[in-house]
């Protein structure tokens, strides 16, 4: 296998590493230890494992983990940097204002100050990496299509679903690149973004019904349901890079993956009152997150070790005063953080006692509280109660940490205080320790019971920051302090522990979802306000959904009047932040290059700036156009 692979790399059929392949590399091996085309092809089953490097090409670097044999040049740059979603993060992050990164490689920070030119290491990366997996998918749609087995028909429409997603990115990210489809040595000739757009489309249309049905494929292999959802996102860009709006027909493809087998987890296995964070953690291949996720990325942290995937996510965010094994890991890579213009668009989930205790019924009564948890201490003027029913008393109050007990109109003549602490009240009774936070005290004379329920921030969970050591704005980018830490992808399970084969740096076993249905949610809002002909109640429900994992309950609730185009782009900000998205978000909106939004370092500026919209493009790789005079380098560059 590592010897088929590395032969079709170096052939590479888009152009992009080699111009020729002499005929004497095409000479088949006489070692019998060696595993040739012939072996792989022999059979269903052997065509099944070079599937499995078709899914590898989005994972993994190259033959051995994490680095030393790699599939692309490494000259070109370091492997570990090479990897698919490490490089789809530098472009599709890095660039916006989700994310910035104090490592000073070459081409690194450029991405975030938007002045990088042909020569980034990181965008040619990327062509190189999605080039090679072109290749990679054709010679497998040429090499199994010799077999008559049924279910290799099944293989190859996931290989055609594969290379669709690679010309997807390559289309969103470059523009006109050279459509093929055949293992060829010669110089292909350029294409169109619209060529482009429409070879995508037809693929996915071909294939929709060649695929699995919808929950039927191993988990890590793509059914139906992705080529629908890729068909939802690739219409509701379609205005963008055809000039033609798509928006009726991305709200039929999402209207088929909405009701597919695919479900939102609400499953929170961890009980920290939402099931959102189980979608980042080591065990989101198993935890209820599967059921959500329609194409992922999956990475075990013993097979396939890398420097990218989940291990770049996890480690680069890691610095300052936190502590790596909370995390999973051994250390942290210091690297990561995010900017003001995501952290505010989290709402803060503090918690209004005023607006509480004003939707209680009753009076304010002579009953109170008193103690050194209280806001005035033993010696008051208490806090009052409300009567809500005869003998039947509550208050909302904010509590520090210390001794309360219960007292008649601000006089130790008439107190309770539990004795043995047994939920009990008795005249003069014991002190009743309480630690910090927000309560519902109750008070029954009745049976002289009384019960504190306490009041968690109905704010939205999907803000994973670390604050401690971290300032909110960012003075300069290079020290890890400015700007707050994104703890949102872990190397720990839902029960808190470790992955598999941690200790190791190495080895991170959570998986990268690439589509999930949460998107196809939004995607479904959005076509709906650009005119599409969805159902505005539906679109209400679909947010609602995901805003009730957020909160952990009704709180964030939206309604129709709430839903706009730009709450939509900040509720996929909030939703799907670091995962591989913003950019495309942004220059649908007309904000990645332009004045109309600014963040902190856009343009290369501490306060924003807009720069020239020929960057909504990245260029062809400098060493691609001089290898391939086919090619013409886009506008700008």
């Amino acid at each position: 296998m590592k010897n088929i692979f590395n032969k079709l790399a170096f052939i590479f059929t888009i152009g992009i590493v080699s111009t020729a392949c002499h005929n004497d590399l095409d000479q088949t091996p006489i070692d019998p230890d060696v595993f040739s085309e012939l072996d792989v092809y022999a059979n269903a089953n052997q065509a099944k494992s070079a599937l499995a490097k078709l899914y590898a090409g989005y994972a993994l670097t190259g033959q051995q983990g994490p680095a030393g044999n790699p599939d692309l040049n490494p000259n070109d740059i370091d492997e570990g940097f090479s990897q698919f979603t490490r490089t789809l993060f530098n472009l599709n992050e890095l660039t916006t204002d989700h994310a910035v990164c104090g490592w000073g490689d070459p081409g690194l920070p450029d991405l975030h100050g938007m002045y990088w030119t042909a020569s980034n290491d990181f965008s040619n990366a990327m062509y190189n990496r999605l080039g090679q997996e072109v290749s990679f998918c054709n010679s497998f749609i040429e090499n199994a299509g010799q077999l008559s087995d049924e279910i290799v028909q099944t293989y190859i429409a996931e290989a055609r679903f594969l290379r669709a997603y690679a010309y997807y990115n390559l289309m969103d990210l470059f523009g006109n690149v050279p459509i093929q489809t055949t293992v060829a040595t010669t110089l292909p000739s350029q294409n169109t973004r619209l060529e482009v757009f429409e070879f995508v489309e037809s693929e996915l249309l071909e294939i929709q019904d060649l695929l699995l049905q919808s929950g039927q494929n191993e988990y890590g292999r793509v059914d139906q349901v992705a080529a629908w959802a890729l068909l939802s996102r690739l219409y509701l860009n379609a205005e963008v890079w055809t000039g033609t709006p798509r928006y009726n027909d991305c709200i039929t493809y999402s209207n088929l993956v909405m009701n597919s087998s695919y479900t939102i987890d609400m499953n929170d296995v961890n009980g920290n009152g939402t099931a959102y964070d189980e979608l980042f953690l080591a065990d989101n291949n198993s935890n209820g997150a599967q059921n959500e996720f329609i194409f992922a990325v999956n990475f075990d942290g013993i097979q396939t070790q890398t420097y990218g995937g989940s291990t770049f996510l996890v480690h680069a965010a890691i610095g300052g005063t936190m502590v790596p094994a909370d995390y999973g890991v051994d250390s942290g890579w210091g690297g990561l953080r995010t900017t003001r213009s995501l952290v505010d668009k989290f709402e803060t989930g503090e918690v209004d006692v005023d607006g509480l205790n004003s939707g209680l019924s009753g009076n304010l009564s002579d009953w109170g509280l008193v103690g050194d948890a209280t806001p005035n201490g033993w010696d008051g003027p208490d806090v009052e109660m409300y009567e809500t029913s005869t003998n039947q008393f509550s208050v909302y109050v904010n509590l520090t940490g210390g001794a309360i007990k219960f007292r008649f109109n601000e006089d130790w003549g008439v107190n309770y205080g539990d004795t043995g602490a047994d939920g009990t009240l008795e005249p003069g009774g014991d002190n009743i320790s309480v630690p910090a936070g927000i309560y519902l005290v109750t008070m029954n004379l009745d049976d002289l019971t009384y019960s504190l329920t306490e009041i968690e921030p109905s704010g939205d969970m999907r803000a994973m920051f670390y604050t401690d050591g971290q300032e909110l704005e960012i003075q300069s980018i290079p020290p890890f302090k400015w700007g707050y830490a994104v703890t949102k992808f872990k190397n720990i399970d839902s029960n808190g522990n470790p992955g598999v084969g941690s200790g190791q740096d190495l080895r991170c076993d959570t998986d990268v979802p690439l589509i999930r249905l949460a998107e196809i949610y939004l995607n479904y809002a959005e076509a709906t306000l650009r005119g599409g002909n969805g159902d505005m109640g539906i679109a209400v429900n679909k947010i609602n959904e995901l805003r009730t994992r957020a909160y952990g309950g009704p709180s964030g609730n939206i309604t129709s009047s709430d839903l706009t185009l730009d709450f939509v782009l900040d509720e996929r900000s909030r939703e799907l932040y670091w995962e591989l998205l913003r950019r495309t978000d942004l220059i649908r909106y007309n904000y990645f290059t332009t004045n109309n939004y600014l963040w902190p370092f856009k343009g290369n500026q501490p306060n924003g700036a807009a720069v020239s919209a020929f960057r909504n493009v990245f260029p062809i790789p400098s060493n691609t156009l001089a290898t391939n005079p086919n090619l013409q380098q886009n506008t700008g560059y």
